[in-house]
């Protein structure tokens, strides 16, 4: 790729007692929002069309973080029903003309989210967006809640033609970080899921998982930097971020 590797930044002096994070990468489903009764109306709609039994939310939520093509393999594999590659192709484009009905009907900020994002605004932190999700399906969700403004980048799954793999690679992470003009060590993402704290471990950046997401695996065993309830423990995770 042609820019910068910024994890490669020598490390951050001491932080002071009132320091903040340079920037602030935010993943979307499970960290600012929850869309999983959205997501589960979705992809139900997508199984009726392949006359195949529909999901319950904690099924879905087995399922999601990985992006759409991912969702839709894991449900078609979950009622053991194999998709070539041209079937996931049809499927998944299925699906994205199913979900662009289904982005805010049912979703919901996460506790503390807005809070969270102005704390970090005035503070003077860069605020970037780094997720799985459809470019396009974030734009709108954002929208909806007033945030798009608040976020300097916003990197979702169709800003992969720039070469970006998605999470759990740290390209998203890496690039957003250029493009925010802010080293690894002197920013925090926030995350929900293994994708999220493997991406930022591997992009050097400290990481905080959300407790109240949809991770389906004990956060502790991902090794992030900081474990809280919810973004409403924001001065907890920029505590153990100034103590790293």
């Amino acid at each position: 790729m042609d820019y910068p590797n910024l994890t490669l930044s020598t490390p951050a002096l001491p932080r002071l007692a009132d320091a903040f994070p340079g920037a602030a990468l935010f993943d979307l489903d499970g960290t600012l929002i929850d869309s999983l009764p959205d997501i589960t109306l979705a992809v139900g709609e997508l199984m009726a069309s392949a006359d195949l039994p529909v999901f319950t939310e904690a099924e879905v939520r087995e399922m999601v973080g990985y992006g759409l093509r991912v969702l839709v393999e894991r449900a078609f594999a979950a009622r053991h029903r194999r998709l070539d590659a041209a079937g996931l192709e049809i499927m998944s484009e299925r699906m994205r003309e199913i979900y662009a009905h289904h982005l805010t009907g049912r979703t919901r900020l996460m506790p503390g989210a807005l809070e969270a994002i102005e704390m970090l605004a005035r503070a003077g932190s860069a605020l970037a967006l780094v997720t799985n999700k459809l470019q396009s399906a974030a734009n709108i969700v954002l929208e909806h809640f007033e945030l798009s403004e608040r976020f300097q980048v916003i990197i979702g799954d169709q800003a992969r033609p720039f070469g970006l793999s998605p999470k759990p690679s740290p390209d998203m992470l890496q690039f957003a970080l250029t493009r925010l003009a802010v080293a690894a060590p002197d920013a925090m993402m926030f995350g929900d899921s293994a994708a999220d704290i493997r991406s930022a471990t591997a992009a050097g950046v400290f990481s905080v998982a959300l407790r109240n997401g949809y991770s389906t695996v004990p956060l502790e065993t991902l090794g992030p930097g900081v474990v809280i309830e919810t973004l409403l423990d924001m001065p907890a995770a920029i505590e153990a971020w100034r103590r790293a």
